[in-house]
Formats: structure tokens, sequence, C-alpha cells
């Protein structure tokens, strides 16, 4: 049994959303913000902003969940983000606070 995690990440400005998965939330967000991958979707819109992340004990849960929130519109994603946090602050620090 593998956990998974499903997360959004943004730019400094707010205004791009990208909703990923992965099992290893830390690590996956560290190769956001470092561009690990500089053609990727997130680095050319410099999305490195964790704002939204929910874990799941197996990792098709969290695919499964990824694929809803990324059926929804912005004004669902941004509600979900809100519930969590109104401040859109980076998360990426506070990471073992919520786990």
């Amino acid at each position: 049994m593998k956990p998974g995690f499903v997360y959004i990440i943004t730019n400094y400005t707010n205004t791009t959303l990208y909703t990923g998965v992965t099992s290893d939330l830390h690590e996956r967000i560290k190769q956001h913000k470092q561009k690990r991958y500089p053609d990727a979707f997130s680095s050319r819109y410099n999305l490195n902003k964790l704002v939204y992340f929910e874990s799941f004990l197996m990792i098709e849960d969290a695919i499964a969940r990824e694929k809803q929130i990324k059926s929804g519109s912005r004004a669902k994603k941004v509600q979900l983000i809100e519930s969590i946090n109104p401040e859109w602050e980076d998360l990426f620090f506070r990471i073992e606070e919520f786990l």
C-alpha cells in the first residue's frame, strides 16, 4: 500500500493553478521550486507555491481525487484552496504540521 497526495500549486500572483499527484509531497514540491523539469508546465509558468494538498492512504485514491479536482472549474479550485488556506500562503514549509 503506497500513500499519495493531491496538491495545487500556483505562481507568486496566484493567477495560474496546477493540480498534481505524488507519493512524496515534500520531494515533489522541491522539484517544482527547483524547476527540475524546465520544459514542464509548472516551470514555464513559475508555479512553485504550494497552496493546497490532501493526503490519502493509497495513491489510487489520490489519483481519483486529482481527476475530480481537475475536472472542476477555477472557482471550485479557489474555493477548495480558501477552505484551508484563505491567505494563499506557501504551505511547503509547513507540510509536516498537516501530516
